[in-house]
């Protein structure tokens, strides 16, 4: 019975299992199917997308197919396109590289052109080098022989005045002028100036004094009056009117040897005589008073002060001198032979016997130097203007000393050198030879040229303010007036042309080979 009980039990477990199993694997069967039918229920979808899907996708096939289709036109326009492209490429390489070597044979035309233009710059500066140098040898030989002809005809134009014909000799004397001033020469070549001057009649001479005119100075203010005096006592007041010269005697007394004389603005005059005495004229009392000065020598030389005085300069001492009293103020000895007497940049400067010179300081103060050349100087300038200091010495020669020591001789004169003075850089001296020279000290090799020569010593000479004019007195007596501005002495003779030369004077003086030309017209 139990094992009935324990088998139905069993059974009944089993069928029990069986039936759990059987449910179980019916509801598993079921979810299975269910499973199933959602998997085919999802395939069913999913074909309905895949037939979308393909669907699209044939569209999108065919899309991609006309796409592809374009893209393979437009492939093979690009392919056309490129092949064009290179071969425009090629074509402009080509066309760069045909640049370039146009540019290179441009460049290579171009060197060839500036070589060739250089060459030619060159060839025409050559030709206009010559072009200037035979030019300016034509001119070189124009100018030298023009030149040439001026002075000749400077010598004719004096050889014609000596043998009378002055007609003649004022045409050839301007022709002289004008040919030798056209082409640069120096019109004051003696053979040019002589015939300007002696044409002109520059030169006048009035005989006024009894003795030697030993100095000469000019009134203040004027260029027409002048005082002159001489070693025969005689005070002398000149004034000019063209060709008159009125003199008056200021003083006449032939005890008295005069060495120098001074104007003042106030219109009094001073002269020093050798004597011992200084004579004073003043303008508001016509009788000279007479000043001894004793103790110093034999006077040779005045000097106006700052301080209303003057300086008597004596062989052997010196004396002030006051002006408006006209007494002697003071007087002082001097330890040497005074010889001669100028000024330097205000001061007073001697000189002496011994080769030394002094410059004053006061009446007892001096410097002691010695004279930078050698031999006795009898004349001295000195030009604040260039600094140059110029000894003239007793044998006639004349030495110029620049600021830096530096000395240079000058011959020309034959005797004592009586005065120097130097104007506008230029030296002018006069000399017992009888001759006024004119000296310009910048060449190495200093000609003078002669301005007046006389048969007589000249004692002194001073010119008028525009240094146009100069007065020169000698030692018979004579005042001479000289012109030597060319520019008037050309207007004078000018003025003295009346007639043109012929055709036949003209090629017997002045040559063929010159352009004839009227002189008249020139006027």
């Amino acid at each position: 019975m139990k094992k009935e009980i324990i088998l139905s039990g069993c059974v009944g477990v089993l069928l029990a299992g069986a039936a759990a199993y059987g449910f179980y694997g019916w509801n598993a069967e079921r979810n299975t199917v269910k499973e199933l039918e959602a998997q085919i229920e999802e395939l069913k979808k999913q074909e309905m997308r895949s037939a979308v899907d393909r669907s699209v996708s044939a569209q999108m096939e065919e899309i991609a197919n006309e796409q592809r289709e374009i893209s393979d036109e437009k492939r093979e326009e690009a392919l056309r396109q490129t092949k064009v492209a290179n071969e425009m490429r090629l074509r402009s390489e080509l066309e760069r590289q045909n640049a370039l070597e146009a540019e290179r044979n441009a460049v290579a035309s171009e060197k060839k052109a500036k070589e060739a233009s250089a060459i030619a710059d060159s060839q025409r500066v050559m030709a206009e080098h010559q072009r200037i140098q035979a030019e300016f040898s034509k001119r070189k030989a124009d100018t030298l022989s023009y030149i040439a002809l001026g002075r000749s005809l400077g010598s004719i134009s004096t050889i014609q005045a000596q043998a009378g014909n002055d007609e003649m000799a004022n045409l050839l004397s301007y022709a002289s002028y004008l040919y030798t001033s056209r082409y640069g020469g120096d019109v004051f070549h003696p053979t040019i100036f002589q015939s300007l001057m002696q044409m002109s009649k520059s030169m006048n001479t009035w005989t006024e004094h009894t003795g030697a005119v030993m100095n000469i100075e000019y009134v203040h203010g004027t260029d027409n009056r002048l005082v002159s005096v001489s070693n025969y006592g005689e005070i002398i007041l000149s004034e000019r009117e063209g060709n008159r010269l009125h003199a008056q005697k200021l003083f006449d007394d032939n005890k008295y040897d005069f060495r120098d004389v001074d104007t003042e603005e106030d219109g009094s005059i001073y002269a020093v005589s050798r004597s011992g005495q200084m004579v004073a004229i003043k303008p508001d009392n016509k009788t000279p008073k007479i000043i001894e000065l004793p103790g110093i020598g034999h006077p040779i030389r005045l000097h106006r002060l700052r301080d209303k005085t003057i300086l008597a300069v004596g062989e052997s001492g010196l004396s002030i001198i006051d002006e408006k009293r006209l007494i002697v103020r003071a007087s002082h000895p001097l330890p040497f032979k005074a010889t001669l007497s100028a000024r330097k940049d205000g001061d007073v400067v001697l000189f002496d016997d011994k080769g030394m010179m002094h410059t004053l300081k006061g009446l007892d103060q001096y410097t002691n130097d010695k004279v930078p050349v050698a031999g006795k100087v009898t004349a001295y300038y000195y030009s604040q203007e260039t600094g140059v200091e110029a000894y003239g010495m007793s044998d006639g020669t004349i030495w110029t000393v620049d600021k830096k020591g530096n000395t240079h001789k000058m011959i020309g004169h034959l005797s004592r050198i009586s005065k120097l003075t130097v104007g506008e850089h230029l030296l002018y001296s006069s000399s017992y030879d009888g001759s006024v020279k004119l000296w310009i000290p910048t060449n190495e090799k200093i000609e003078p040229m002669t301005l007046i020569e006389t048969n007589n010593w000249i004692m002194h000479f001073d010119f008028d303010s525009t240094k146009k004019t100069f007065w020169l007195g000698d030692s018979k007596g004579n005042l001479t007036a000289v012109n030597i501005s060319v520019p008037q002495m050309v207007e004078v003779i000018k003025g003295k042309i009346k007639r043109d030369l012929t055709t036949e004077e003209w090629n017997y003086y002045i040559g063929q080979d010159v352009p004839y030309e009227s002189f008249i017209s020139e006027k």
